[in-house]
């Protein structure tokens, strides 16, 4: 499974990159495959490892927080293989020609 997720703290400030690292440290713990973009968070796994993982995430910013939203948008297929997280893009910059920026 793939999933991309973020957690917004509600009511704390503009700033929410103190809150977001405490997520990512979670998500880095688990030992999944992940990628942090400047939207969200895409990890891989099995469902029920990417869901825990999210929910921790979750749960820790709302310990600290009175009010967190949590986005989730889960791709899951049947025939799952590892590693889709890196070679999905790696197709589309081979048919590309090119690198796409990191």
């Amino acid at each position: 499974m793939l999933a991309e997720f973020s957690v917004t703290p509600i009511g704390g400030g503009p700033h929410l990159s103190k809150e977001i690292a405490k997520a990512v440290k979670i998500v880095k713990e688990s030992g999944l495959e992940y990628q942090v973009t400047a939207m969200g968070t895409l990890v891989e796994g099995n469902a029920e490892e990417v869901l825990k993982v999210i929910g921790k995430a979750h749960q820790a910013l709302l310990r600290d927080n009175e009010r967190v939203y949590t986005r989730v948008v889960l791709d899951e297929f049947q025939r799952e293989t590892p590693g889709r997280l890196r070679s999905k893009v790696a197709k589309v910059e081979q048919e590309l020609g090119f690198a796409l920026k990191k």
